[in-house]
């Protein structure tokens, strides 16, 4: 039985698995009605998880793992190199004020050189425990050293693996593509779930030299942390502005902490998001209070992640550049060439129609014909220029509606002009105005705002846009009007234009 007990209890990787199964394992050898297994805290000599066998939920809240401790004390190891064996002090109360337990067993668990828990059997039907049941339990103890120490280990390497490949799969959303807010909620999601934490924030330093919380993740609701700021003079903001990583043990009642959204949390780390002497920022891990603090190998991890995702965020930032550079490049190649071939020919062509409509003056027809061609080159020149200019400016987000749209050409006509359309909108214009009527309405407005360009003496342009309004035909449509305070041109052209179109 004990054989076949020590190849089960090292049968399974899985540290709470094995935790279990030694506890079970080490009562059906003895025969002890209860057992319970005590993991100790290695940094805060206290109980820190607890696996037990023959007991309810209500036997395990009221369990004393130290009997010969005075009642109702907290659990803490009082004699940690204790060699197992039977207890010399008094029998334990049973669980829930039940019938004494004679004798008792306990025996440390120790992995190499550390105790990491004690195991204890009591409650022995048959009467009191044996030699015989002290030698088992000797050997179980032993064996499950080792195996505890394989779990832990295994449980390590998964760990490890499961943080590098959440940094390689942030690394990798980042070079693929996307702005500063995303990339940093990217990391601040991962690096919750990876840590276990009940929120990931991203804090960045503010101009009064503070900090202040630009991102959250959290499983709750984030109100109120977004905008949350650690002010000037914290002992905390030094650290980390100094690219320092700060643990904390609770938020809540740690004085160093200073913000109001503390006392939500508890145990909680803060890690430098620093590259190449760059700080980027702060990811923070709290935990909810009462949870489990993090351990050296969570902190180790987690450290490394922040400076992986750190790394990750500059790569991504000089892509962007890079490729902002290059569509710079481009855009000022295409406006260079518009300007150097396509504006130089239209107006050498508009120049030949000019001299061929005063050789042809005579002739009425033709020299009608002849000026409305040089109107239309005139006009494209401008357009043209009009592009050359919104080439030369860096690329936006292209409005999505019809308001957008017009307050892009104004915008792009004002650099022109020397001065800024004024655009008043009636009615529900961007509800009614589709693509087509809009397409059609755009055009006039550019060539509207070209030919007001050309006229001597404007200082002023005003656009209207109405909709919805009734046309001569009786239908519903949309009405664009461009006025300016000029002079008018040489063929008498109003000032005041109107164009209609139905919706």
């Amino acid at each position: 039985m004990l054989l076949e007990a020590v190849l089960n209890v090292g049968s399974d990787l899985e540290l709470g698995s094995t935790l279990q199964q030694i506890v079970d394992t080490a009562a059906a050898l003895t025969g002890a009605r209860h057992g319970a297994l005590g993991v100790l805290d290695p940094d805060r000599d206290r109980i820190e998880g607890l696996y037990s066998a023959g007991m309810t939920e209500e036997e395990r809240r009221h369990l004393d793992l130290f009997p010969d401790e005075p009642a109702g004390r907290p659990a803490t190891l009082t004699r940690p190199g204790r060699p197992p064996g039977r207890s010399p002090g008094r029998a334990p109360d049973s669980p829930s004020g039940g019938p004494p337990v004679r004798s008792f067993l306990r025996a440390p668990i120790r992995v190499r050189t550390e105790v990491f828990g004690h195991l204890y059997l009591a409650g022995k039907p048959s009467g009191p425990f044996t030699d015989t049941d002290l030698a088992l339990l000797r050997v179980l103890a032993a064996q499950a050293g080792i195996a505890i120490g394989n779990a832990r280990l295994y449980e390590t390497a998964r760990q490890r693996e499961r943080w590098i490949a959440g940094a390689a799969a942030v690394t990798t959303a980042l070079l693929t593509g996307t702005d500063a807010a995303d990339a940093l909620m990217t990391v601040a999601e991962r690096a919750r779930a990876l840590a276990g934490a009940s929120a990931g924030v991203i804090l960045q330093p503010t101009e009064e030299g503070g900090m202040e919380i630009v991102t959250a993740s959290t499983q709750d609701d984030p109100a109120g942390i977004v905008g949350t700021v650690i002010e000037p003079g914290s002992t905390v903001l030094v650290k980390l502005l100094g690219g320092e990583p700060v643990f904390i043990d609770d938020s809540a009642t740690d004085p160093r902490m200073t913000t109001a959204v503390r006392s939500r949390f508890g145990p909680s780390m803060m890690l430098p998001l620093q590259s190449g002497g760059r700080l980027i920022g702060t990811l923070a891990l709290p935990r909810r209070r009462g949870e489990r603090p993090y351990t050296d190998l969570d902190r180790l991890l987690a450290t490394q992640f922040a400076s992986q995702a750190a790394l990750a965020l500059v790569l991504a930032d000089a892509q962007a550049d890079r490729e902002q550079l290059a569509v710079y490049e481009d855009r000022d190649r295409i406006a260079r060439d518009l300007h150097d071939l396509v504006v130089q020919r239209l107006f050498a062509t508009e120049m030949m129609l000019e001299s061929t409509r005063r050789r042809a003056a005579s002739e009425a027809e033709a020299g009608e014909l002849l000026g409305r061609a040089v109107d239309e080159l005139d006009s494209t020149i401008q357009e043209v220029r009009t592009a050359i200019f919104a080439l030369q400016q860096p690329p936006a987000e292209a409005p999505s509606t019809f308001r957008g749209r017009v307050l892009r050409e104004t915008g792009g006509a004002a650099a022109l002009l020397g001065f800024p359309p004024s655009v008043r909108f009636t009615g529900a214009v961007d509800a009614l105005v589709g693509a087509e009527p809009g397409k059609e309405l755009l055009a006039a407005l550019r060539g509207a705002l070209a030919a007001a360009h050309r006229r001597p003496g404007v200082s002023a342009i005003e656009v209207e846009v109405e909709a919805p309004v009734r046309l001569p035909d009786g239908r519903s449509g949309v009405r664009l009007v461009v006025a300016d305070d000029g002079r008018g041109d040489d063929d008498g052209r109003p000032t005041t234009v109107t164009w209609q179109a139905p919706l």
